[in-house]
């Protein structure tokens, strides 16, 4: 049984660090958007806006109950055969778009989650003294349904950083992508992927540190 080659390893090490960004970029670039998206999601869900309702549910049903490989060949390869302006589209904004659009459908049942566990009393309260929906979303409901989600949309967050490594299969050389080129010139690849692992630990127990430490601080009005 031959021995890991560390010497390649530490080697590798720097190699695939310089391909870090790129990971990150696209994991905070999605979150951002998938956030975003999520709450108006999450607020059509939540007041069962007429129309736009069973569409917001169509939406969810769809992105939750298909692979994330499937929607980003759908975004790369499927829909620029269907509408020729998609053509212009890289790897690097179909991956974008499919973590957006797949975490979003996830992060919006969350969301809404949250919401609804705000106990009725504070909306009835909000509504009785004058305040539109709008604001009482703004100023009463979402505000403290951030602070429930909060740890929930770290893990999503995570797992999106994890969920990047699919873009190598659209020809995007992030961290993965350079991994895989890495183990095919020099065939050692058991080497290559336990680097790449401990990579991906490393910058996961950094953001569980993080999420602790988040959880702590949001808590700390309500610790007795």
């Amino acid at each position: 049984m031959q021995g890991l080659d560390l010497d390649y390893m530490v080697g590798l090490l720097p190699v695939l660090l310089s391909y870090l960004p790129l990971t990150l970029q696209l994991a905070v670039t999605g979150m951002a958007l998938a956030l975003l998206l999520a709450c108006l999601l999450a607020v059509v869900r939540v007041l069962q806006v007429p129309v736009l309702d069973p569409l917001v549910r169509l939406f969810i049903s769809f992105f939750r109950g298909t692979p994330l490989l499937v929607q980003l060949f759908l975004f790369y390869y499927g829909l620029p055969q269907v509408f020729a302006f998609l053509t212009a589209i890289n790897g690097i904004t179909a991956t974008i778009i499919g973590l957006t659009l797949h975490f979003a459908a996830y992060m919006a049942e969350s969301i809404r989650a949250a919401i609804v566990g705000i106990d009725r009393s504070q909306t009835e309260a909000a509504l009785s003294i004058g305040m539109t929906t709008s604001q009482m979303m703004r100023r009463i409901v979402l505000p403290q349904a951030a602070r429930v989600a909060a740890p929930t949309l770290m893990n999503y967050f995570i797992d999106m950083i994890k969920s990047t490594s699919l873009a190598f299969t659209l020809g995007v050389t992030e961290l993965m992508g350079a991994t895989q080129k890495e183990a095919a010139g020099s065939f050692l690849y058991f080497e290559a992927f336990i680097t790449v692992a401990v990579i991906y630990w490393i910058v996961v127990e950094g953001l569980s540190w993080v999420q602790r430490r988040m959880e702590v601080f949001l808590n700390r009005a309500y610790a007795r």
